[in-house]
Parts: C-alpha cells; sequence; structure tokens
C-alpha cells in the first residue's frame, strides 16, 4: 500500500456491524469520528449499561440500516467524483431514457440520484431509503422544489407498497465493498421482479468482479506478521483472525506483479439472487520477477441501455474510489518468476448466519522454479 495508507491504518474499514455508531462511521469519516470519541469518553457507566443491553436486542440488519443514517458516509459517497459523476452523466446525457418515465431510487441515501432523475424530466421519482437518512431526504427534495416529482418512502423496499403498479426505471447505488458486501443487489432484485415494467430498465444493468496478485512486503508485515512478536510475546492466534479479514484499501498500481484476470459477470437485467454465489476459476501470470504477498480483488460496472455506454472501474488502475480495491493476504509469501502462473479458484458466498456479510474461499497453487505451493484459504467480510 502506498505510504499515504500507512499513516491512517487504523481508519481501515473493519467488517463488524456490532459496534455502536461512532465506530461504523470511522471507517468512513476519520475527522467527525475524532470528535465522536471525545463525547463517547464522557458517557457515564449507567448509560453505558443501557447502551449494551439496547445493543443486545439489534441485528445485523438494523446496525446496517443505522450506519447509513449519519451523514458522513453519505459525504463520502457524494465527494466520490467517479461514482457520483458518471451516474450524473448517464442520467444528464440520457435524458430520452427518464423523460416522462417513472423511476424508482433504490438505497435512495441523500435522493441525489432522485434529484438528477426529476431534472432529466422523469414522470415521477419513488425515493425509497430505510434509514434515518430519508427523513433529510425529504427536506432536501422540498428544498429543491422538486417534491412534486419525487416521493421519499421510508421503509425497507421488502416490505413496503408503492403507490403505483409499475415503474418503467430502477436505478440504484448498490454496490458495496468487494462488489457483494452488504449484499444489497438482492433487493435491487427483489424490486425489479416486484415492480419493473417488461421492457423496464435497470441502471447499472451489468457489474464484473476481477482478480490480480501485488507485492505487500512492507504493509503485510505491519497488518498480519506483527501478531507474532507483540513486545516479545507470542500473539499469534489475533494473526490468525487478521489475516481471514480482507483489508478494503486503495493499491498502488506498480505493486501489481500479474494481469488481471475477469472472475464473474452479472447481468442485472437477467440475474436470479443466487448468481451471486459462485465459483470461478482463475490464472494469474506474472509479468516479472516478484514476490506475491496478496491477491487484490476489485470490480467495474457498466450502463450498456445508454445511448453511449459509460461506466466505471475500482480497479487499481483506475482512479480512486470510496470502494477502493479489496486485499486478500496469502498465508506464505510466494516466489515467483515471469511467465510462471498461479492457477486456482474462488468461491462466493453469502453468509448463513448474516446475507448481508461475504464468505470467501480461495484455493491456488503455484508450480514454479522457485516456489511450489498449493492451499486453501478462508475469508470472511464482516
Amino acid at each position: 500500500m502506498s505510504n499515504d495508507n500507512k499513516s491512517t491504518s487504523s481508519t481501515k474499514t473493519v467488517f463488524k456491524y456490532g459496534e455502536d455508531d461512532e465506530t461504523i462511521v470511522d471507517a468512513v469519516a476519520t475527522t467527525i469520528t475524532s470528535n465522536a470519541d471525545v463525547d463517547s469518553s464522557m458517557y457515564q457507566d449507567d448509560e453505558d449499561e443501557q447502551t449494551e443491553v439496547v445493543a443486545a436486542d439489534k441485528t445485523s440488519a438494523d446496525y446496517y440500516f443505522d450506519s447509513y443514517s449519519h451523514f458522513g458516509i453519505h459525504e463520502e459517497m457524494l465527494k466520490d467524483v467517479v461514482r457520483t459523476k458518471t451516474y450524473q452523466n448517464v442520467i444528464y446525457k440520457n435524458t430520452f431514457l427518464f423523460k416522462d418515465k417513472i423511476v424508482l431510487d433504490v438505497g435512495a441515501g441523500t435522493g441525489i440520484l432522485s434529484l438528477f432523475c426529476a431534472k432529466a424530466g422523469a414522470k415521477h421519482v419513488y425515493a425509497v431509503e430505510c434509514s434515518q437518512m430519508a427523513d433529510m431526504a425529504k427536506e432536501i427534495v422540498k428544498a429543491n422544489g422538486f417534491s412534486d416529482v419525487i416521493t421519499v418512502l421510508k421503509g425497507k423496499v421488502e416490505e413496503l407498497e408503492l403507490p403505483v403498479p409499475k415503474v418503467d426505471i430502477i436505478i440504484s447505488e448498490w454496490m458495496g465493498y468487494f462488489l457483494l458486501y452488504e449484499n444489497m443487489l438482492d433487493t435491487v432484485l427483489y424490486a425489479r421482479d416486484k415492480w419493473l415494467v417488461n421492457d423496464g430498465i435497470v441502471l447499472p444493468d451489468n457489474a464484473s468482479l476481477h482478480l490480480t496478485a501485488i507485492e505487500d512486503a512492507e504493509y503485510k508485515e505491519d497488518k498480519i506478521e506483527f501478531w507474532n512478536n507483540v513486545y516479545g510475546f507470542d500473539m499469534s492466534c489475533i494473526r490468525k483472525q487478521s489475516i481471514m479479514e480482507p483489508l478494503v484499501d486503495t493499491v498502488d498500481q506498480n505493486q501489481i506483479v500479474t494481469n488481471c484476470q475477469l472472475l464473474k459477470t452479472m447481468d442485472i437485467s437477467k440475474m436470479t439472487s443466487g448468481d451471486a454465489s459462485f465459483t470461478a476459476p482463475f490464472r494469474l501470470v506474472a509479468e516479472r520477477d516478484d514476490y506475491i504477498h496478496a491477491l487484490v480483488a476489485y470490480f467495474d460496472v457498466a450502463f450498456t441501455v445508454c445511448h453511449k455506454m459509460t461506466g466505471f472501474s475500482t480497479g487499481p488502475r483506475s482512479k480512486n474510489t470510496h470502494w477502493k480495491q479489496t486485499v486478500l493476504y496469502l498465508e506464505e509469501v510466494l516466489t515467483i518468476c515471469q511467465g510462471e502462473s498461479i492457477t486456482g479458484s474462488m468461491t462466493v458466498a453469502q453468509n448463513k448466519k448474516n446475507p448481508r456479510d461475504v464468505d470467501i474461499t480461495l484455493s491456488y497453487s503455484l508450480n514454479g522454479q522457485r516456489c511450489v505451493v498449493s492451499r486453501t484459504q478462508q475469508y470472511k467480510m464482516r
């Protein structure tokens, strides 16, 4: 990873929604949480006990929606120019798709996509948001003069009814880390099957997951191997946990050792929910002699129904986004020579206890001049 990222490693995304809002926001807004940490230290013991009781009653789904109630996470997404400008361009440069159409915005957040659609001439937009941000979205819609065009509906898509039987377009920014983390895709597919007209449009309509391999000795030493010797004590039991948690971070393109391989393509307009769980083979060929410490996953999305196909990539060779890349550290350091290949397969599945989490099984082997290895590793995005 870059030195800039190392200096803020403590604020990297932690895949657990079993903490308070301050912890969740810490993953997306360091400056905000520095103040939140000060405030939290002022809580009284009885308040802490009360919080623990409330927390015990909450489900992982509650924490998921609560995390989107704070403006900090929306600020980060809105300031992601690659993300937001792509959606804006898709809508503004293809007004023929939206003119006089009924649009459903799934997971509307602040309502920015709904506002784009309304400005592009949509007949009506139904903005569905389950978090407390729905209340802010209503105010935003009113403040911008679109109350007669945009209706904000607060609740879960799976539990509410729209005022109309069908919609012409479903638009959503559903992608999570590693594309599938948080599993909002299932909600989009549910809405598609229930409300989209037969010749309707889903935006975006195509997504793909990719894989490559990197050299990352310094960061692996700092984040993983650190636990082997902590001030002279063996804490390697924590190392076993740390290596199972994929790291979301920005990868320097100069770290890439192999080619990039397409793992999975998803046609959002036709796929089923089960298609998001899959096993895909891969073959990564070394482009130089080097060491490999991790495999890196990233995704691309495309809007193919536009006048001119539009999309973006979250890969390390593209402009940075808030999704960054997903790094899966390997147990062993692989020594690879140019032209040699790492072969294997990746299995991706929803966690059985919490479908918003992702379980990843990585099987890989290298039969090279300087390194022979065959191994299977498990990863859990929480």
